[in-house]
């Protein structure tokens, strides 16, 4: 930050500035937040967001992997390129808040925070912008659609070259987090989020009349014996290595007495090692091929490969971490555990440095906080200021490095 606070940018001044703008950037996440809509489907998100960063001045770039919209800061004279990003798409759930800013698309919600991550960056821009003369370089500030479904808007953000003309030398990421109580951010250097990838099970019998189970390839008793016995050895394989595999959905479409030729099943698998992930790829389907057999039964086993292991590089978040120390002070910021969640983002560490910390926005003032994904969450929103001068502490280091 040497060159920075030269230029005498402190962080009471951009204190300063967040707590002029706040009720603003709560606007923006309300409006947000009463206006949610899928992933790759944000059109009306990302012309607001287009329009609010047109009105501070700042150049616009649209349609980043469909949706998406990057806004683009330059400072005072040349330097490196820092990328702050914040996802854009929601949730299909319908909420249960009773709020007056209440998600007015019935059944899309959003539950994740998304909004709140879009108005820090719009915060954080806006003051970067207003401060340009005072640092060197350029920061990119990117609204990245699809962050909720597979391929990941990340991916396709990388593979249309959005970030290339300038390419950053780092990108920046938060994401907030119930856990931890307002006024805290957490950091995680190396491996922070696991892998995440969907399976897609089709169990293959012989249906037919209940009453009649000799003549049965009861596919509902062979997925019975699938889900057990692959957990069995997925758990003698998993050595405790942190990995998970877990099955959320089962459908048998038959009745009280029709059996019917097929189950369909769905499920999730997180790991830490990308190797162990590729050779579980493989085996999983094996597996499930030898177990539906001994029964007389089949199955179809479909991979879908979902986002990679999110892996925070180490001397950035030392350095982001160290800002938000700096920012906030020491005891604001703590260490956080890995977590089996998973996140886009990882696309962007596997081709340049990244740090993804996470923002608390809970509040034991006011009883349990709610879950992420649930249909009650909500956030105390005075923690946008934090996240937002975090971020803008942390470009201006990475900026003045």
């Amino acid at each position: 930050m040497a060159e920075a606070k030269a230029r005498s940018i402190t962080p009471e001044r951009i204190k300063a500035r967040i707590q002029a703008g706040h009720m603003d950037t709560v606007a923006v996440r309300r409006h947000l937040h009463a206006h949610p809509e899928l992933s790759f489907q944000e059109h009306a998100t990302a012309a607001y967001i287009a329009e609010r960063l047109e009105a501070m001045g700042i150049d616009v770039r649209r349609n980043i992997a469909g949706t998406g919209v990057i806004g683009v800061v330059n400072g005072a004279g040349p330097g490196r390129v820092v990328c702050l990003r914040g996802d854009i798409d929601a949730l299909p759930i319908l909420e249960t808040n009773e709020l007056p800013y209440r998600s007015t698309n019935p059944g899309v919600m959003h539950a994740c925070g998304h909004d709140a991550h879009t108005a820090m960056v719009l915060a954080a821009g806006r003051i970067l912008h207003e401060l340009r003369q005072e640092w060197n370089g350029t920061v990119l500030l990117l609204f990245q659609p699809g962050e909720e479904r597979i391929p990941g808007g990340a991916y396709l953000v990388l593979k249309e070259g959005a970030l290339k003309d300038p390419a950053p030398q780092a990108i920046i990421g938060q994401h907030v987090t119930p856990e931890l109580e307002v006024g805290k951010v957490g950091f995680h250097a190396g491996p922070f989020m696991a892998s995440s990838d969907e399976l897609y099970v089709t169990v293959k019998g012989k249906g037919g009349h209940a009453a009649m189970p000799e003549k049965l390839v009861d596919p509902i008793i062979i997925a019975a014996h699938l889900l057990i016995q692959l957990k069995d050895k997925f758990e003698a394989h998993r050595k405790d290595r942190p990995l998970v595999m877990g099955f959320g959905k089962v459908i048998a479409d038959g009745a009280t007495n029709v059996v019917p030729n097929e189950v369909q099943i769905a499920g999730t698998l997180r790991t830490f090692d990308e190797d162990l992930r590729e050779e579980l790829h493989t085996l999983l389907p094996q597996w499930a091929q030898e177990i539906c057999s001994a029964y007389g039964g089949s199955c179809e086993f479909e991979v879908r490969k979902g986002y990679p292991v999110l892996v925070n590089d180490e001397a950035l978040t030392l350095r982001m971490r160290t800002a938000a120390e700096e920012f906030l002070g020491k005891e604001h910021v703590v260490e956080m555990p890995r977590r089996m969640g998973s996140e886009d983002f990882a696309f962007y560490t596997q081709v340049l440095p990244g740090s993804f910390h996470r923002l608390g926005t809970g509040n034991p003032k006011k009883g349990p906080a709610k879950g992420l994904h649930t249909p009650d969450f909500n956030i105390a929103e005075e923690a946008m200021a934090i996240g937002a001068g975090v971020l803008v502490w942390g470009a201006l280091a990475e900026l003045g490095g």
